[in-house]
């Protein structure tokens, strides 16, 4: 998997860094066909903003979160993007169990 972390008006501190790759550890651990993810960073006025995209194969997720403070907009962009990976990892594995049933020829 590559991760790639960028700042938009922030830098990008190591503590960052580490805490974010410590999150996108959790996703892969749900579902190992991700390619790459795409992390920014970003800071407005007073609110954080944390955006996501990854790559996995056949689809692209992108996922926002906003908060007041980048440590939680952390923790809920990981909490969102989990939950569309495992989504997407249990329609995958719903589309390939019905072509599996429609190949089986049926017990008479």
């Amino acid at each position: 998997m590559n991760l790639n972390i960028s700042g938009h008006h922030l830098e990008v501190t190591p503590s960052i860094r580490e805490y974010v790759n410590s999150k996108m550890e959790r996703v892969i651990r749900h579902f190992d066909n991700v390619i790459d993810v795409n992390v920014i960073l970003s800071v407005e006025k007073l609110q954080h903003q944390v955006e996501a995209t990854v790559h996995v194969r056949g689809r692209d997720i992108h996922v926002e979160a906003t908060d007041e403070n980048m440590y939680a907009a952390i923790d809920l962009l990981a909490d969102k993007l989990d939950r569309q990976v495992v989504k997407h990892k249990e329609k995958s594995m719903d589309h390939r169990n019905e072509s599996i049933k429609q190949h089986q020829p049926t017990a008479e």
